[in-house]
């Protein structure tokens, strides 16, 4: 249900997004309301708290986490005893070199301009879809999912809402701060999310190995 949805809804996105479409208005509506808000009430501090969160969407900061994250996953499982203690590095790495295969050509693809609507300039993809949004869906999601092999429940449930604050996070700073769209980001977090809930049912630990399990009494 839940990966149908997300399809659903890029693929509704996406066609808008190609042919113009009226779905585009919700852009605009956001847009207006997000500048009739900021104006109305004049933070400082919201403003530098969406820039803040959009910057945690760059890959110098959420790539770093997630093959740290996956570097990490490793030894615990390592330590745990599983067989292919080693598959969250390479794992991480991939994820990695996917986020721009993904983004990358769908941006020169479709070509969107920005909010401000200005030509696309030379050395420009695009807008279409997020690439901070996808950045930090996958890369945190991805580390979290990857540590959570060897926590505890309640471990698990913090690594998952931490993921899940900074994606949200992430896109809504971006939106606050007028550096995209927000179908940019819906898009980028569809994206994301159905790259999370594949990864999260393939089995990425194994079992511990034989020589590492405890004798059974």
């Amino acid at each position: 249900m839940v990966p149908a949805l997300l399809v659903l809804v890029l693929l509704l996105v996406s066609w808008q997004v190609a042919v113009d479409g009226p779905l585009l208005e919700l852009d605009h509506w956001a847009r207006h309301a997000v500048r009739e808000t900021r104006h109305a009430l004049h933070s400082t501090l919201l403003n530098h708290l969406g820039k803040a969160f959009s910057d945690l969407g760059g890959g110098s900061v959420a790539v770093p986490v997630l093959l740290l994250g996956g570097a990490v996953a490793a030894g615990r499982e390592f330590r745990a005893g599983f067989a292919r203690w080693w598959l969250p590095v390479p794992v991480a790495v991939l994820t990695a070199g996917l986020i721009p295969l993904l983004v990358v050509p769908a941006k020169a693809w479709f070509a969107r301009p920005g909010p401000f609507g200005l030509p696309l300039a030379a050395d420009q993809w695009g807008w279409y879809p997020s690439g901070h949004t996808a950045t930090a869906t996958l890369g945190y999601g991805v580390a979290a999912l990857l540590l959570t092999r060897t926590a505890a429940p309640r471990g698990r449930r913090a690594l998952a809402a931490a993921a899940t604050l900074l994606a949200v996070g992430v896109g809504l700073g971006l939106v606050w701060s007028d550096y995209h769209w927000l179908l940019d980001v819906v898009a980028s977090w569809c994206l994301g999310g159905l790259v999370l809930w594949t990864l999260a049912r393939w089995p990425l630990t194994g079992r511990p190995s034989a020589r590492q399990r405890r004798p059974e009494h």
